[in-house]
């Protein structure tokens, strides 16, 4: 299924493509659609989360050169049956140069010796490819008069140099060698500017990634979950009970997981009563009967704003506990500032703040849950945020429009 057609005076036809991280895409994708323009959201590959995509390119086990067929039928849709071509995650359509370990994870996970060897061998071909074609789709969509948004997610912006230089804390000291590496930070700004040359719109999900986009970049909340779905349980039985902590990292270095174990070890060692919930490498369905009973969520510690799991916590009316860096909340709106419902804590405070809340405070959990979910009704409805992304469609179009009779 797909869209197509003739453009006459139908609907704006928006493609969200090639990924599905956080489900943000695919999130903001059918928001569109509910009031009223075309929208369709593809990703080459699978997620282990289980995200909705209306299209899947690559299956669960995507192969390397299935990938590459699929690839430019899905750019010549993009030229064919659509206005606007919204990227995310910092990617275009066209491929970029990998590393060993990532072309491994393009194959099944059982291959043979002399397989990845050949694999390994592969790869400097495959780079070499990558390179001739790499982000080449933008001024082909420029010329064929598309609309060019990207939104930058998380570490397809966010340079390690960069973190080491200005912030006291940030995931760039806690991740493993080679995870931001001056090769990586390098490629990421080459495509950052490439993106700058040719985009009509760039958004940005998290604060921080503001410090390294063209000035132009906008910020633009979760726009993942649909908040008819993730709804608060009714109040049951007020008998006091342990309260449960829940931390699901999907990178324990970027979460600061170590922070936290070391707080709940501590805690547990003062006889402070409470559950404590890890979890990691689980489908959305899975994940989210766990969520349900959770009092408290403890996300980010490193990075400086909360994730899309605390958009899904908050929306279920529940605490949540992250680190907020204090000078990146100047690109948030002050409204949005002045509502922020997020017990701040980061490395050195974590055991404290949470020692806090389950003894002396812990009476006022449901209250802040309660913000919590006010908070995300008013600031992370995706019907709310399709609105504005239709109205900066429109701008495009019309801007394109005027551009044409010119």
């Amino acid at each position: 299924m797909g869209l197509s057609g003739n453009r006459g005076m139908s609907a704006i036809r928006v493609l969200h493509c090639p990924t599905m991280i956080g489900g943000n895409p695919q999130g903001l994708a059918r928001a569109e659609r509910e009031i009223g323009l075309k929208s369709w959201s593809v990703a080459f590959d699978a997620s282990y989360c289980d995200y909705d995509c209306d299209e899947v390119l690559c299956g669960d086990e995507p192969k390397l050169l299935l990938r590459e067929i699929k690839r430019w039928p899905l750019l010549a849709r993009a030229l064919r049956d659509f206005d606007i071509v919204h990227f995310n995650f910092g990617q275009s359509l066209m491929p970029q140069p990998v590393s060993r370990r990532s072309i491994l994870q393009y194959e099944a996970l059982a291959l043979s010796t002399a397989q990845r060897k050949l694999l390994a061998l592969a790869r400097p071909l495959y780079n070499f490819y990558a390179r001739l074609f790499e982000l080449r789709d933008l001024p082909w969509l420029r010329r064929a008069g598309k609309g060019i948004v990207v939104t930058f997610q998380g570490d397809d912006a966010r340079q390690g140099d960069f973190c080491r230089t200005h912030f006291e804390i940030s995931p760039a000291t806690e991740v493993e060698p080679g995870y931001y590496s001056p090769a990586s930070d390098a490629h990421k700004r080459l495509r950052i500017n490439r993106f700058s040359q040719y985009a009509d719109r760039i958004f940005a999900l998290n604060p921080d990634l503001l410090h390294v986009l063209p000035p132009q970049a906008q910020f633009l909340p979760y726009a993942h979950i649909d908040l008819r779905d993730w709804r608060p349980e009714r109040a049951g039985d007020s008998s006091p009970k342990v309260s449960m902590i829940l931390h699901a990292p999907t990178h324990r270095g970027v979460k600061g997981t170590r922070f936290l174990l070391d707080a709940i070890s501590r805690l547990r060692g003062e006889g402070v009563s409470f559950e404590f919930v890890l979890v990691e490498e689980l489908s959305q369905a899975e994940a989210r009967s766990l969520y349900r009973k959770a009092d408290l969520l403890v996300d980010q510690l490193l990075v400086g704003w909360y994730g899309g799991l605390a958009v899904e916590l908050m929306a279920l009316g529940k605490p949540v506990i992250c680190y907020l860096r204090e000078e990146d909340l100047r690109f948030i709106p002050p409204p949005m500032r002045g509502d922020l419902p997020i017990i701040r804590a980061d490395p050195a405070t974590i055991y404290q703040v949470l020692k806090e809340w389950l003894t002396g405070r812990r009476g006022e959990l449901s209250e802040v849950g309660r913000k919590s979910r006010a908070y995300v009704e008013r600031w992370h409805d995706p019907l709310k945020i399709a609105a504005r992304m239709k109205g900066e469609y429109e701008a495009i179009m019309s801007s394109k429009a005027e551009r044409g009779r010119g």
